[in-house]
Order: structure tokens, then C-alpha cells, then sequence
């Protein structure tokens, strides 16, 4: 089928959409659905096309295609908004300098995809001297939520976000308090609440796969058991996209062979790196993630299949499967995990909040949950009580204490802490659950052995130490061999 071509005089579509891969077609068809007319482009022609033919045959939408660049940005009314979804790196500059050859002063330039969000600041930078409004935009929800309504997380300046609000507020996931999108804030910060999300969606997966994990093989459910537990579960506190998608996977027979598709997936888990960036950033920021760095470090061992299949020839552990009660087990099971995804997700919020503080970008906690509520891959029915702690106080230091989800850990931490035992116990690892456990362990001590460790330091290095009954700082002669410091101030040099 031939792609229509419109005249370049003829620039009447509100909005412009390159990169025709799953997620592109799926958000231009999204757009033109509510009304706005739009032109895709993308570099090979074949995409373009199959674009066009969805158009015609999901209700005659308002989508046009075009293979040429300058007939793609000049088919856009101005101010221009043109949304690129392409690979990010090398790609995403390659695509900027395409288009931006094009384009004028006062146009709109957003990146779609999941970007490090230094790029964006860098791309924004070099856009500057042309006067196009670059956006960092993350978008969630998948091949589902890109059709039917995403959540949409966009940073950039006021001027660009008003432009572009109109057409995010209608395409974006709509729930009972408004459509999931909402102003991140300047440029960067969109890259980086998208990139937190799926960092928490990273400590999300691990911890229901370690749950699995558990109620295979302490429990002795079956596929079939495991999927109407996950059901149920979805029915209630637990109810969230990802339960309800892994009861899907559990009741999922093999259409090549006998059995589960479930059983025939190789234990090798992939990632794209947002989950590598988020770990990397809350070493910068000194914010715990936990649970998120667990569930990294759990992809990297799944990827060395051949040296696990090897160890598991050399290195001994547990034999016997203690015996429980799996109606215990159960109601345990699920305690466990809903107070490991409170503990995944206050981390995440915490380093939302050290980046938005150290760039002064006021990003509000409380809209970043509201726009989690729908279209996206970590939406849960918590989020609600989520937004509304942040809400209610700003400032709340960790999510751990505000009051409802301390009389949720209160309640369940003996079930999560039989879980992890018995998980040690059987030779089951649950490094998430277990680093959540710990944690939460952590945050709530008014003491930790830290003293001891920053003794050590003292000793060896003449780090200094502060005392609990005096001000001050300080520095021991431990042995003979140590000697006056001098200015222990000094020693304080370089601490992060």
C-alpha cells in the first residue's frame, strides 16, 4: 500500500511521532484515537506503512506517513511537537540531527525512550542556540499502555510542558484522580522518575520470583495452585499489574510441547540498563536501594548459566525441605511480599528525592505515585495510600514511617522474617526479600555497629570519630604505634 504524501504547504497535524517500532506505532495510533491528527515517519518505509494500514483499519484514524524527513516535520503545524521513540544512544543523536534540520525556534522536541538522563541534559544544552524545547519524557505501560494509555513522565522547561499537556493529558492512562501524566519537572527530571520506576520494577519482579521460588519448593505448589494464589492475591492488597500478569504465566500451557511455557523459559533474566543506572546513581546520591541492587545483582548470577550448572555439581546445601503448613505458608507468603514492595518502593522514592534536591528540580513524591496508578508496569493498588502519605506530609523522611505503613510492617514482620528463614533453611535465595528484610532492620535501629566500623577506620587510617557524649571530633592513639594526627578536621577531607 502506497504511504499518502501531503503537500509540505499543508502543515495541519497536531503532533508528529518518529520511530515506528512497536511502542511508536502503538502511541501515534494512541494519539490519533483522541482526536489528534498525526504524522509518523521512521527510517525504513516498511514501518511507515504497516502504520498507515493500522490507521485505516482500527477506525479510519487521523494518521498520515512520510517518508521523507522534511516532509514528516513540515506536515506538523507550528509550534511544531514531534515525539521521537528510537533506540537510545547513537540513535536518539542521530535522529535529532535528522529532524532538527528542519525544525524552528519555539518547536518541541521530546525523546520517548528510556534515556540516561545526562544525555537529555546534554541534548537540551546543544538545542538551546536553535530555540527547540528539548523534552526527556519516560513512558510506561508497554505495548498495551502505549496503545491504550500510558503513564507519561515528561521533564522539561514550563513553556514546553504547556505545549504539550494537551495531548499527554488525553493519551495518558486515566484513573479516578486525574490522567497519569503530570510535570516532572526541568529537563533530566522525567529520564529520572522513569528510570527510578523501573528500577523499582527491577526489586518488584525479583521479589515475586523469590516468592515463587519459595512456594514451589517449600510449599509444593503446582502451577496450577501457584496461579490461582497469585489470583487471589490480585484480588486484594497485592493488587498490582505484575501479580496479575505472573497468575497469567503460571495457568500458561506450552503450545510447542506437553506441559507449562513457564517450565521451558531458560533461567537467564535480560535488562536494558535502567536498573544498572538506578544502582549506579544511589551509590552517587548515598541512598540505600536495597531491594533494587538485589534484584541487579540477581540478573548478573542468571546470566552465568554454565558456571551455576557447574557449581551446583561442587558446592553442597540443604537436602530436606522442612515441613510446614501451607495454609501458614501462604498467608505468610503473601505478608512477606507486600511489606518487601513498601520497603522497594520507599527506596525508590528516597533517591527521587536526593536527585531532586541536589538539582533543585522539586519533583513532587506524591504526583510520582499518582501517575504510577495506571497504564504503567509497577501500578498497584498501594500507590494510592502511597500518594497520599506524601501528600499529606512533603516532607515525610521515608515512607517506612509514615502511620499507615508502619501498622502494615508491624503487623507482618514476623510472617516475612518465618519466610526468610525458612528460605535459608531450605537453600531457597531471596536476596530481595532478605535485603528488604535488613533494611527495614536497619531503619529502624536507633544503633547500629556502625561504631565499631568507624573505629576500625580510626585505627588504620586516622579517619577521626564523633562521640555520643561530647561534640566534637576525635582521634585515638590505639597502639604504640599511632601517633598525634594533628587538625582532625583534616583527616575529614574527601568524606562523601
Amino acid at each position: 500500500q502506497k504511504t499518502k504524501q501531503m503537500a509540505a504547504s499543508e502543515a495541519n497535524c497536531d503532533v508528529g511521532l518518529y520511530g515506528l517500532a512497536v511502542m511508536g506505532q502503538n502511541f501515534a495510533l494512541n494519539m490519533a484515537s483522541k482526536g489528534f491528527k498525526v504524522a509518523v515517519s521512521n527510517r525504513s518505509p516498511e514501518r511507515i506503512h504497516v502504520t498507515v494500514k493500522r490507521a485505516e483499519e482500527e477506525g479510519k484514524l487521523p494518521l498520515e506517513g512520510h517518508e521523507d524527513a522534511a516532509a514528516f516535520v513540515n506536515a506538523i503545524a507550528k509550534p511544531r511537537r514531534i515525539i521521537m521513540l528510537v533506540m537510545a544512544g547513537k540513535p536518539v543523536d542521530d535522529t535529532i540531527a535528522l529532524l532538527s534540520q528542519h525544525m524552528e525556534s519555539g518547536d518541541v522536541l521530546v525523546d520517548g525512550g528510556n534515556e540516561w538522563y545526562p544525555n537529555t541534559l546534554r541534548r537540551s544544552t546543544e538545542l538551546e542556540p536553535k530555540g527547540i524545547m528539548f523534552v526527556g519524557m519516560g513512558i510506561s505501560g508497554g505495548e498495551e499502555g502505549a496503545r491504550n494509555g500510558p503513564s507519561l513522565m515528561p521533564g522539561c522547561s514550563k513553556e514546553a510542558f504547556d505545549l504539550l499537556e494537551p495531548i499527554l493529558t488525553k493519551c495518558a492512562a486515566q484513573v479516578d484522580d486525574g490522567p497519569c501524566t503530570t510535570y516532572c519537572g526541568p529537563i533530566g527530571a522525567g529520564n529520572y522518575v522513569k528510570m527510578v520506576h523501573n528500577g523499582i520494577e527491577y526489586g518488584d519482579m525479583q521479589l515475586i520470583a523469590e516468592i515463587y521460588d519459595i512456594l514451589k519448593i517449600a510449599g509444593g505448589l503446582d502451577n496450577n495452585a501457584l496461579a490461582r494464589t497469585f489470583t487471589d492475591w490480585n484480588k486484594g492488597e497485592l493488587q498490582s499489574y505484575l501479580v496479575e500478569i505472573t497468575a497469567t504465566i503460571f495457568a500458561k500451557k506450552d503450545d510447542q510441547g506437553e506441559g507449562f511455557i513457564l517450565d521451558k523459559i531458560l533461567d537467564q533474566t535480560g535488562m536494558k540498563g535502567t536498573g544498572r543506572w538506578t544502582v549506579q546513581e544511589a551509590a552517587e546520591k548515598s541512598v540505600s536501594c536495597a531491594t533494587i541492587t538485589a534484584a541487579l545483582d540477581t540478573r548478573y548470577l542468571s546470566a552465568r548459566k554454565e558456571e551455576r550448572v557447574f557449581a551446583a555439581t561442587k558446592l553442597d546445601g540443604p537436602t530436606e525441605v522442612p515441613s510446614v503448613d501451607k495454609g501458614q505458608l501462604l498467608d505468610d507468603a503473601k505478608s512477606a511480599l507486600y511489606a518487601a514492595k513498601v520497603c522497594s518502593y520507599a527506596q525508590g522514592m528516597e533517591l527521587i528525592r536526593a536527585a531532586s534536591n541536589e538539582n533543585k528540580w522539586d519533583v513532587n513524591l506524591g504526583e510520582c505515585a499518582r501517575i504510577w496508578k495506571g497504564g504503567c508496569i509497577i501500578r498497584a493498588a498501594f500507590l494510592d495510600r502511597i500518594k497520599n502519605a506524601y501528600s499529606k506530609n512533603p516532607s515525610l523522611a521515608n515512607l517506612l514511617v509514615d502511620p499507615s505503613f508502619v501498622s502494615d510492617l508491624n503487623s507482618r514482620h514476623l510472617a516475612w522474617r518465618r519466610i526468610v528463614t525458612l528460605a535459608m533453611a531450605c537453600g531457597i535465595p531471596c536476596p530481595a526479600l532478605a535485603a528488604s528484610l535488613n533494611y527495614l532492620d536497619s531503619y529502624r535501629r536507633a544503633r547500629l555497629p556502625a561504631n565499631l566500623t568507624q573505629a576500625q577506620r580510626d585505627f588504620f587510617g586516622g579517619h577521626s570519630y564523633k562521640r555520643i557524649d561530647k561534640e566534637g571530633d576525635f582521634h585515638t592513639s590505639w597502639t604504640d604505634a599511632h601517633h598525634d594526627i594533628g587538625d582532625v578536621k583534616q583527616r575529614q577531607a574527601g568524606n562523601v
